[in-house]
């Protein structure tokens, strides 16, 4: 499959899409995922066009998941969940949905089950919320 620059993350690095942003910097892009399966879902995606790991340089994947990381440490910072799950697909048949490589940092609190997606929208001023602790956090984790 080709890279579709129509797709949703790219539109969101074009700003034709709304994204509450916790990260804006010239490689990467965070933001929260809009079906989180747990409060302070993250999605990290590179600037660089790419549909999957296989596609994206090493260079790229060398910030992105540096990237991922830090803002992994300041979801856990302003959450304080039991556990954080990083996760990153391939391909349809893997589970992607989105087909421009990003990865999920998703809290992970007792009692919560293990899905790779959640079914329904969340509520925009709780997004706004959360985002706002993790950039609140992004300035106190170390890079």
């Amino acid at each position: 499959m080709a890279y579709d620059p129509d797709n949703i993350f790219a539109k969101i690095l074009r700003g034709e899409a709304n994204a509450h942003v916790v990260l804006d910097e010239e490689h990467c892009l965070g933001f929260m995922d809009l079906m989180p399966q747990s409060p302070g879902h993250t999605l990290i995606i590179p600037r660089e066009p790419v549909e999957n790991i296989f596609d994206l340089s090493a260079e790229g994947l060398a910030v992105l998941i540096a990237t991922t990381q830090r803002v992994a440490r300041a979801v856990k910072t302003a959450f304080r969940p039991a556990g954080v799950m990083i996760l990153q697909l391939n391909g349809a048949d893997a589970g992607q949905t989105v087909f421009h490589i990003h990865f999920h940092v998703i809290p992970r609190y007792p009692g919560e089950g293990l899905t790779l997606h959640a079914r329904s929208v969340a509520d925009a001023e709780e997004l706004r919320e959360h985002a706002a602790r993790i950039r609140a956090a992004l300035q106190v984790v170390p890079q």
